[in-house]
């Protein structure tokens, strides 16, 4: 197969593309929308890998699988892994046990090319909110570019087999392309994490690159192209005439004009875009259009030629290496020194760029040019699957170092404070010589035992939960009512439930606040209407049918700073509360450490005090709270353990030798079961609840 024409335009918007990213990473100003830089190299490559493809059908009348995996294995993979391998080694030297483990899962799932889902199925996890970024979470987009490849070749020679007429390959192509695309949309709706990772969701920009590819190849080879004397002339040519324009004059001005076109179309997405934009959606249409215009455009139009100054393409030339060792400098960085100003990030990101030059000149670039590699397709699968291997043996051994380090036991010592008595308790924190207990590895899955009744941010409605005693008499029952704040106090309720026959009956949702407040939520990337439409359902149902006996309510406290609105917001979910005639109980939100306590303290098992936050950041003043104290909320009562878990001007993470959060703000489980005695003595106290009667 004949060689073609190197495009020194694209390996120059591949300069562009990578200095988005970069800026955006590094939090430059205006760069806010700088990650559609990734958009770019998305319609980079469907147009580099069809055009190949295509010229191969062309040329040869097939496509050989094996030749075209064997290069995209000497491309990617051994630059990739010699990242990966780099990163688990980083990893084990300047992070924590706990977070050590994760990397050692994310090097596994990125040398496999499915990083995109593992990162998916960790953003639609509402319960993994709060653990800190992954140095290897930009292997993202190399998953889904490699799981295109694997589903792309193949479609192409199916077609090309089973149809005789070229025409049906860009048809195929266009249907694909169309069925993402829709699909895209349908996810920026309802699950931003699929629709910017899922690879599914994507392939429309790899497809509309690649009827680039095929448009390119088509206006070569058609008959006008190459005789235009001999055949019709084109429309553009007899629109250039009429206004006594040559045909190349015209021609010359339609490539300038569609790749200044592109040109400002990826640089307004980059500059206009922010985090709260719902991208990709119809949002990405613009910086994908404009990739597609540029290399339309081709190298000799304006940008082309700008595009292929020598400074420009060298960066180009680079970006592969520069992409994969930017991030994890930077966010290795960060976890030992931590939140660091733009420009320390931006000078790290430029920094990142010596160990991507050595990469591209002692593992990349020879073996991707390699004649002894190169010669036979095996060879190059060969050194694919050792790219692959390798970070896998660093993965595992990664991972054993930082599952023994995180072993540990429960502590002996009794736990006073969190469950002394009422009056008078002992706030005594004990030195636990023998571990502490949930240990950091087993915190993160301490839950409450809530199981779907704690309902995904999609949902509007919650299914019939009923614990303890799900036969109960409809009245007698405790209704737990709120976000994951409110779930979090399950053990409190079941204690009381348990002890008079009474059912629970869970209603909690994800980050949805009982007040009605507008919100965004990260995992749909948009106004949270669900939020809305279930706390109406929820209310509904709590006023239907008889009062319970009880019910709990709770919630982050920080979905809002102004006080004046937050009360606003309050005040109608609590007066038809109230209205019901059942007791409202208000458990005052837990401190709110704002830091990942299991992996704080998986670093400093020996020294638990590392981990501990100040009072005056961990916790916020409550106006509702203060309002029912106040006296202007009847049948409300407030609950509070703050003065247990933060008794002091430092909060401590550990009491008594219990592990107190499970991430950056909720209760382990084990905490919340030791505190549910408190709680139920207060409402005793408050004659809300009668005596235990079991």
């Amino acid at each position: 197969m004949s060689r073609h024409p190197f495009r020194t335009d694209i390996e120059g918007l591949r300069a562009v593309a990578l200095l988005t990213v970069l800026g955006f990473h590094a939090s430059v100003p205006l760069l806010t929308g700088g990650y559609i830089g990734v958009d770019v190299f998305f319609v980079i490559s469907g147009f580099l890998i069809t055009g190949l493809l295509l010229r191969q059908l062309r040329e040869d009348g097939r496509i050989s699988l094996a030749e075209f995996y064997a290069r995209r294995a000497r491309r990617i993979l051994p630059a990739a892994a010699v990242v990966l391998v780099a990163t688990g080694v980083a990893s084990w030297l300047l992070l924590p046990p706990l977070r050590q483990r994760d990397v050692a899962w994310d090097v596994i799932a990125a040398a496999a090319n499915v990083g995109n889902w593992r990162f998916i199925a960790a953003q639609t996890d509402y319960l993994a909110a709060g653990q800190a970024h992954s140095p290897l979470l930009h292997y993202w987009s190399l998953a889904v570019e490699e799981q295109f490849y694997l589903i792309w070749a193949p479609l192409l020679l199916l077609v090309a087999l089973a149809f005789r007429r070229r025409i049906a390959i860009p048809i195929v192509m266009g249907l694909v392309t169309a069925g993402s695309f829709a699909l895209s949309l349908h996810w920026t709706q309802t699950s931003e994490p699929l629709a910017y990772l899922a690879s599914p969701a994507r392939a429309w920009q790899f497809g509309l690159g690649g009827l680039a590819a095929a448009a390119v190849a088509w206006s070569r080879s058609a008959p006008g192209s190459r005789s235009a004397s001999r055949s019709r002339p084109a429309p553009w040519s007899r629109f250039a005439a009429k206004r006594g324009l040559g045909a190349g004059n015209g021609h010359a001005l339609l490539q300038n004009v569609t790749g200044v076109a592109g040109v400002l179309a990826i640089g307004v997405s980059a500059v206009a875009f922010t985090a709260e934009t719902a991208f990709p959606g119809t949002a990405a249409l613009l910086p994908t259009l404009g990739a597609v215009g540029v290399v339309l455009a081709g190298p000799l139009s304006a940008v082309g030629r700008a595009l292929s100054i020598g400074w420009v393409r060298r960066i180009g030339r680079l970006s592969f290496a520069w992409y994969l060792w930017h991030w994890p400098v930077l966010v290795l960085t960060e976890a030992r020194l931590g939140e660091q100003p733009w420009p320390v990030k931006l000078a790290l990101v430029l920094a990142s760029a010596l160990p991507a030059w050595i990469t591209m000149r002692l593992v990349e670039r020879p073996l991707r040019f390699s004649a002894v590699v190169s010669a036979l397709p095996r060879r190059g699968l060969s050194i694919g699957l050792t790219s692959i291997v390798a970070p896998l043996v660093v993965a595992l051994l990664l991972g054993t170092a930082a599952l023994n380090a995180l072993k540990s036991s429960p502590p002996q010592a009794a736990v006073n404070a969190l469950t002394g008595a009422l009056d008078g308790p002992n706030l005594t924190v004990t030195p636990i010589l023998t571990g502490v207990y949930p240990g950091p590895l087993q915190a993160r899955d301490d839950l409450p035992p809530v199981g779907d009744c704690q309902v995904d941010p999609a949902a509007t409605t919650s299914p019939a939960c009923r614990f303890v005693t799900p036969s109960a008499a409809p009245a007698d029952r405790i209704v737990l009512f709120g976000d994951s704040h409110a779930a979090q106090w399950y053990p409190a309720a079941e204690r009381i439930a348990a002890a008079r026959g009474w059912a629970v009956e869970v209603l909690t949702k994800s980050g949805c606040p009982i007040a009605t407040l507008e919100i965004t939520n990260p995992q749909l990337g948009r106004a949270y209407h669900e939020c809305d439409e279930w706390r109406e359902n929820a209310l509904r149902r709590i006023e239907s049918g008889p009062a319970p006996k009880l019910v709990v309510v709770s919630s982050l406290n920080r979905y809002e700073g102004d006080p004046v609105a937050l009360l606003a917001a309050w005040d109608g979910p609590m007066r038809r509360l109230t209205a019901t005639g059942a007791p409202v109980v208000y458990l005052r939100d837990t401190p709110f450490p704002a830091t990942d306590v299991p992996t704080c303290l998986s670093g400093h098992i020996a020294a638990p005090q590392e981990c501990a936050f100040a009072r005056s950041s961990g916790l916020w003043t409550d106006p509702l709270a203060d309002q029912i104290l106040a006296g202007k909320r009847p049948g409300a009562y407030v609950v509070s353990v703050d003065d247990v878990l933060c008794p002091t001007p430092s909060c401590p993470t550990v009491l008594d030798g219990v592990l107190l959060y499970r991430d950056d703000a909720h209760l382990t489980n084990t905490a919340a079961t030791l505190l549910a005695p408190r709680i139920e003595q207060t409402l005793i106290k408050y004659g809300v609840l009668p005596g235990r009667l079991a």
